[in-house]
């Protein structure tokens, strides 16, 4: 007769084990931030802020929150593997930094952005093809998230949503579909900021601006992307002013006088809308608004609009019209199809992954008591987020590329491996059983063929 054991089988657990290594595939990280040169553009910025006789990089922090640490203290994954990631400085010491940082205010942030930039400027180059500026034009997507506070903390108030914290606004710049994202700005606003601040979205803009190479600083190339909040006119004519140029796409509210319009677009005006594959979009149709709407608008400005069957449930509005939903952008884009670019505004939605991925890196809440530690925290939450963005960009081929940090983490992260010393080199045994090991090796052969900085 046989006795059932259970789902699982039994394993006796000791703690005795050598030479074995957890998080090994973090290494891809490692080697991404010795290709980027990120360590020693960190290292140089926050030299004024180091006492002379200190020996820990005070850059480690950003491995441990790109590996899921969403505090300070999970720095101690880090220092639990000195084979791996070097000496690692202690709990006090890095709070110490982060309140030395906080107290320098926006000296210190200016340093850190300073640093990412320089990196971002090597990093890019190395992508060659996978590039986001491949085929010459840079997409920054700015977009508001609400991050709760579950205690009191500094600038944490009531939000629109009514939950409690904080409303940072951030930029991404798009990777396109075969990639990612990385953040490129993020402005900490108290929770009862106003989603169409024009003074917040040009701040955010500017610092998105400072982090890219200096030939997209201005000019048609630059494409800026937000939804309804970006709509107002102060931030639409600062994006269009003469001297900077800047292309965006832009969604604005349906006013009356759009909606009054609306009612008077002929049947012979829609166009369908397109899907990403070039076919027809089922129930959206697009037409371009002219005439005296335009009056004080920016010049070039083109205002379309599309309507389409709402979702079964959904509840129209009264901005709606003939039983359709009814949203408009704006866009200085000329010479181009407005059905391809109603798309182009509508892939904007990646932003909302980008803000997923942010949430589980450091995002989830803002772990620290005062606005200028959070800034600082924003910033190591950031330079995590790159890094995240990077290493796929650089190393990883096909699908991998869009694979979001919570399934890095589980899939190459964390494989099993052990740690051998022969003749004064290091070797990670990876498991052979690890379904993604091939993933890994293949990456890190393709990192060592990038050339190191200086």
């Amino acid at each position: 007769m046989k006795h059932s054991i259970g789902s699982y089988p039994r394993v006796r657990v000791q703690d005795d084990g050598r030479q074995v290594v957890s998080q090994p595939g973090s290494v891809l990280l490692v080697e991404t931030v010795r290709k980027t040169g990120l360590d020693q553009a960190i290292s140089q910025a926050l030299a004024p802020w180091r006492k002379p006789r200190a020996v820990h990089d005070p850059g480690k922090a950003l491995l441990a929150v790109a590996l899921g640490g969403d505090c300070l203290a999970d720095v101690a994954m880090l220092r639990c593997e000195p084979p791996v990631f070097g000496p690692v400085a202690s709990d006090p010491t890095i709070s110490r930094l982060i309140d030395t940082l906080a107290a320098s205010g926006e000296k210190s942030l200016q340093a850190i952005r300073s640093a990412r930039a320089e990196a971002r400027g090597r990093a890019l180059p190395l992508a060659g093809k996978n590039a986001p500026d491949a085929d010459g034009q840079v997409i920054v997507d700015l977009d508001g998230v609400l991050v709760i506070a579950h205690s009191d903390k500094e600038d944490a108030t009531a939000t629109w949503k009514k939950t409690y914290g904080h409303h940072p606004l951030t930029a991404f710049l798009d990777h396109g579909p075969g990639g990612t994202g990385e953040p490129v700005a993020a402005l900490l606003r108290p929770g009862n900021a106003g989603s169409n601040t024009a003074a917040d979205h040009i701040t955010t803009a500017q610092l998105a601006l400072a982090q890219l190479p200096k030939h997209y600083r201005r000019g048609q190339q630059t494409l800026i992307r937000t939804d309804s909040a970006g709509g107002t006119h102060d931030f639409v004519s600062w994006l269009a002013r003469r001297g900077r140029w800047l292309s965006y796409s832009v969604g604005m509210t349906v006013t009356e006088a759009i909606h009054e319009h609306v009612l008077k677009i002929p049947a012979s005006a829609w166009t369908p809308a397109v899907e990403t594959d070039g076919g027809a979009r089922d129930g959206a149709w697009v037409a371009e608004l002219t005439g005296k709407l335009l009056h004080g608008c920016p010049k070039g400005m083109r205002l379309i609009i599309r309507k389409e069957r709402p979702h079964p449930g959904a509840q129209l509005r009264i901005t709606d019209a003939d039983g359709m939903r009814i949203t408009c952008l704006a866009t200085n884009t000329p010479d181009q199809p407005i059905a391809q670019l109603e798309l182009r505004h509508r892939l904007r939605a990646r932003a909302e992954d980008r803000i997923r991925a942010a949430r589980a890196t450091g995002l989830r809440n803002l772990p620290l008591h005062t606005t200028a530690q959070n800034k600082v925290w924003l910033e190591i939450v950031q330079i995590a987020l790159d890094l995240l963005a990077w290493m796929p960009m650089l190393a990883l081929t096909g699908k991998a590329r869009l694979w979001e940090p919570r399934r890095l983490r589980f899939r190459p992260f964390s494989a099993a491996a052990q740690l051998v010393t022969t003749s004064r080199r290091r070797i990670l045994r990876l498991a052979q059983h690890w379904p993604w090991a091939d993933e890994i090796t293949d990456a890190l052969e393709r990192l060592a063929l990038l050339p190191i900085p200086g």
